[in-house]
């Protein structure tokens, strides 16, 4: 008679698998900065089976002469160094094509119509966290680990995303278009870390030369912060002139191109002279006019958003309406909201308190009271509804 020996059981690793570090193959989303060069180091210390991979995503030649960026050529070169350092394979995947379909001809369009985009949930969304995620699977990976300040934390029913230790270094703003799916794929390591100082420690203690690189600081494929330029190159003609007016459609003066203005806008506006400051409150790409009023009138209360991505339990459409927080911006703080569906994918937002400078383009993101789980999110469109 054969006694047939019962395999070991293992208790989870780090990453949440029943199995040895050294049969479980991540990869890791390697952008060249300190982040993300630390999660391959960490992962590799712990004996996974770690591969970096780096997006090109725009033309090298360009991306060298640009200091502050992600993704460009000299990151490229950093990246490829920590892989060296740390002793694990690296591949520059060329989405070049792919990143100008899906984020950069959006990203021109959408100014166009006088919205304020985020290319960088775009990017996480259609590149990093879909095309890129599928590569990891094609490599046989059990999960990919980014470099983003957010956790994913295991819930009753199911992986759950979580704002960040760190409230000044949380990205939940911009992942919350991340998929049921794609959170059971993903990892976070960072995302428990107290402070960006931790990282820069770990990045020490690894021997890795990004340890002190600056942060990037602009949108990748946007030098120095000039949207304008950038938008003029991509779409010839797009900053033609008109006419800023008030809200009763008086002119006030001349404009040089709608691209040029944001909602909340107060300076360079270049009609001086008047008793009230004055703010941009619309913008109207169709008429070429740019829309002034006073303060008052940035204020927004019930915001329609549309694409709307819910992590939380159940359907969206499950509660006609529900408490919130919400941010309108990434650089302000969650504030209180009543959530309404208005169908699978869309859904009215009534802030408890009007913000101001809320814009078509922007996301809102919605969070539980009190606490730090992500609920989903959506697109803010084109206008406030009236209540």
């Amino acid at each position: 008679m054969t006694v047939q020996t019962p395999l070991p059981a293992f208790a989870a690793n780090s990453l949440g698998f029943a199995k040895p570090c050294a049969q479980t193959r991540v990869v890791v989303a390697m952008s060249g900065g300190v982040d993300s060069s630390v999660v391959a180091a960490m992962l590799k210390a712990e004996g996974y089976d770690v591969i970096g991979v780096t997006l090109q995503l725009y033309d090298h030649g360009a991306a060298l002469k640009k200091i502050g960026a992600c993704c460009a050529g000299q990151d490229i070169h950093d990246a490829r160094r920590v892989a060296e350092r740390i002793g694990i394979p690296h591949y520059v995947l060329d989405y070049e094509n792919r990143f100008r379909e899906s984020v950069i001809d959006e990203f021109a369009d959408a100014y166009l119509a006088g919205a304020t985009p985020v290319p960088c949930i775009r990017c996480n969304e259609r590149v990093k966290f879909r095309d890129l995620l599928q590569t990891a699977r094609d490599l046989d990976a059990d999960c990919m680990a980014t470099g983003h300040y957010i956790r994913r934390l295991d819930g009753p029913h199911g992986a759950e995303l979580h704002a960040a230790a760190d409230p000044g270094r949380d990205q939940s703003y911009f992942l919350f278009s991340t998929t049921r799916e794609q959170l059971d794929f993903l990892r976070f390591p960072l995302g428990g870390l107290a402070s960006k100082a931790d990282t820069r420690a770990l990045a020490a203690a690894h021997g890795l030369a990004v340890a002190d690189k600056p942060d990037s600081q602009d949108i990748c494929f946007v030098p120095d912060g000039d949207y304008a330029a950038v938008i003029e190159k991509l779409r010839p003609g797009a900053a033609d002139p008109g006419e800023i007016v008030d809200m009763d459609s008086t002119v006030l003066g001349t404009h040089r191109g709608v691209i040029h203005y944001t909602i909340g806008q107060r300076r360079g506006l270049g009609i001086g002279g008047l008793d009230t400051p004055l703010y941009v409150v619309r913008l109207d790409p169709a008429a070429r006019r740019v829309v002034v009023g006073p303060r008052e009138a940035l204020a927004t209360r019930v915001i329609p958003v549309a694409e709307v991505n819910w992590l939380g339990d159940g359907a969206l459409t499950d509660v006609a309406e529900r408490s919130v927080a919400v941010r309108v911006r990434s650089t302000r703080p969650p504030v209180p909201a009543l959530l309404r569906p208005t169908g699978a994918t869309t859904a009215h937002v009534e802030l408890l308190t009007p913000e101001e400078g809320v814009s078509p383009g922007q996301a809102c993101v919605f969070y539980e009271p009190g606490a730090t789980r992500v609920l989903g999110g959506g697109w803010i469109t084109a206008k406030e509804v009236r209540r």
